[in-house]
């Protein structure tokens, strides 16, 4: 196991504290038999799902409620006011995906975003109350009730307490708030609990009173106490502080919607992984498809060879990512076409191993716009051998910067995701064209790739991580790091990762990748970016013997709790 970011807090398995939570353990590895695992961002979110797994909660019990408790502890990413999707495999082995995306608010429109010449204003997309898509995250819990053993009145609680009573941020917090500080500030007409007239400090204890009622609502209300009441009328009221387009019939309205899963399989593995809107089950299909066509595994990890057909799978693939994917109740969705073997076979007639592809010879040149890297990922797998994959996102760094004056929550500037003009990239750089163009109700393209796989009919892996564009590879690398060149989880989720997105027209490469690759490519032409890290993934490994690795990435504050 890593050395502990804080002093001893698991006393028999459970959080200890006097007043608040203020003492914590951050646990990165475990191998362990027979029990269940929680891997998430937090520590004291991991332990909230560990929880009510020893509580006799499942693992879809143990999903909701971390996911309530990162949105306290990890309000960067954590949340009730953005929106995610969850892929889980039971135990009976049902497999069901829920998307509990964002959607465009009524009166959103195609050009909403543009001046009057034309030009597009991304600043409008990414912050502030026009940027906010229609919250899906507590439709999203209240969808996966119906999988768990627990009420939701004991799922929400750990949440409750930790609002209300406080809990001490880690280092990498308070850096971040500091960071943030002036936009949080600019984007809030009243006074919030993430900003004060001096530097937060590790260890300083952040309470949230207003997010604590507001969870409490749902706890006695249920769905209404979030999507009507008080709280919608907060959030509306919100809106027009602000110039916000989204009312109080648009939260009404909302509607999480249970997908079928995208399934495939690879090299004796079978992937159970999210479909559209989400464009991340798709690009896994297509890059793990293609690489496998040149025998990745005759490689070694990180090798110039490896490196090279793998950017050349994500090269092509991001490039169908923007010309065909977007919401499937939008557009005519071509998965069958882009995942079967003709189409992908024909795909790789273009490649070369001795040269970089150029990207206009894989898909039409447009500018692409960039998705936040800022998300947050859950792997969970209860004793009973039911598995959830869940990813869940405000977009952005906390959203918005927009927090709900009274109910203590950030909301989402997930109407970036869009094309807010097609051909126009926004701040974080993927193509988007008109399949993910803006229209009411309608759910923008997303990367997120919440990942479970199965071998022998069996939970194997459960896997995902936050990053943007860079989800998708990055869970494509962890896969073949497991797969095919055979590392342990620890090094599969901590080594060094890259990635290539099509457009821009470099690989990105963390900071300490192999110098020996990077020249190796530089010299069949590929051009190059470093950069301080990619994604944190959560991975947890089932081997024959029934034993279970559990990986948190060491990228942060990312932590396991074990049942």
């Amino acid at each position: 196991m890593k050395k502990l970011i804080f002093i001893l807090a698991f006393a028999g398995g459970c959080i200890a504290y006097k007043a608040q939570y203020t003492h914590y353990n951050t646990v990165k590895e475990v191998r362990f038999q027979k029990k269940g695992v929680v891997v998430s961002a937090h520590p004291l979110a991991s332990e909230a799902g560990a929880q009510m797994l020893r509580e006799g909660g499942n693992a879809f019990d143990a999903a909701v409620a971390t996911q309530y408790a990162l949105a306290v502890v990890y309000p960067q990413a954590g949340n009730i006011g953005g929106g995610g999707f969850l892929v889980g495999v039971k135990s009976n082995g049902e497999k069901f995906t829920i998307d509990y995306r964002e959607t465009a608010p009524a009166k959103a429109r195609y050009n909403m975003y543009w001046d009057k010449k034309g030009n597009a204003n991304t600043h409008l997309s990414q912050y502030g109350s026009l940027a906010v898509g229609v919250p899906g995250s507590v439709a999203g819990f209240f969808a996966t009730l119906k999988y768990c053993n627990l009420p939701m009145e004991k799922l929400i609680q750990p949440a409750i307490d930790l609002a209300e009573k406080g809990y001490a941020i880690t280092a990498k917090e308070a850096s971040l708030l500091n960071q943030q500080r002036q936009k949080i500030a600019d984007n809030n007409k009243n006074p919030v609990v993430f900003v004060k007239d001096t530097e937060w400090k590790p260890g300083d204890i952040l309470i949230q009173k207003d997010l604590a009622e507001t969870l409490k609502r749902i706890r006695e209300e249920g769905l209404k106490g979030f999507y009507e009441g008080r709280t919608a009328q907060l959030i509306v009221d919100e809106m027009k502080r602000g110039n916000g387009i989204m009312t109080l019939q648009d939260l009404k309205s909302y509607k999480p919607a249970e997908r079928k899963p995208l399934e495939f399989d690879y090299k004796g593995h079978h992937i159970v992984t999210m479909p559209l809107p989400s464009s991340g089950g798709i690009l896994l299909a297509q890059m793990l498809k293609m690489s496998a066509y040149e025998n990745l595994e005759k490689y070694q990890q990180n090798s110039i060879q490896a490196v090279q057909i793998m950017t050349e799978a994500e090269r092509r693939a991001f490039a169908d990512r923007a010309e065909y994917m977007g919401d499937p109740a939008f557009i005519d969705d071509k998965t069958a076409m882009l995942v079967s073997d003709d189409y992908l076979r024909n795909r790789w007639k273009s490649y070369a191993s001795d040269k970089a592809t150029p990207s206009g010879e894989v898909g039409k040149i447009i500018e692409i716009p960039k998705e936040s890297t800022q998300t947050t990922h859950i792997s969970i797998l209860d004793k009973d051998g039911n598995a959830v994959s869940v990813t869940t996102t405000l977009n952005g760094y906390y959203g918005s910067k927009v927090v709900v004056s009274g109910a203590g929550f950030f909301l989402n500037n997930e109407m970036d995701d869009f094309s807010i003009k097609p051909g126009v990239p926004n701040m974080f750089g993927a193509v988007g064209g008109e399949a993910n163009a803006i229209q009411p109700g309608k759910r923008m393209l997303s990367s997120m790739t919440p990942t479970i796989v199965l071998k022998n009919s069996k939970p194997y892996m459960v896997v995902g991580t936050p990053g943007g564009t860079t989800i998708p590879t990055s869970v494509f690398q962890s896969i073949v790091n497991v797969v095919d060149f055979k590392l342990s989880p620890n090094m599969a989720v901590n080594a060094p990762k890259f990635h290539h997105q099509w457009l821009p027209e470099y690989i990105s490469f963390e900071k300490n990748f192999p110098e020996s690759t990077i020249s190796g490519l530089e010299k069949l032409g590929y051009q190059i970016m470093r950069i301080p890290l990619i994604g944190k993934t959560e991975m947890i490994v089932t081997d024959a013997d029934g034993y279970t690795d559990a990986v948190a990435d060491g990228r942060g504050d990312d932590a396991i709790a074990v049942e």
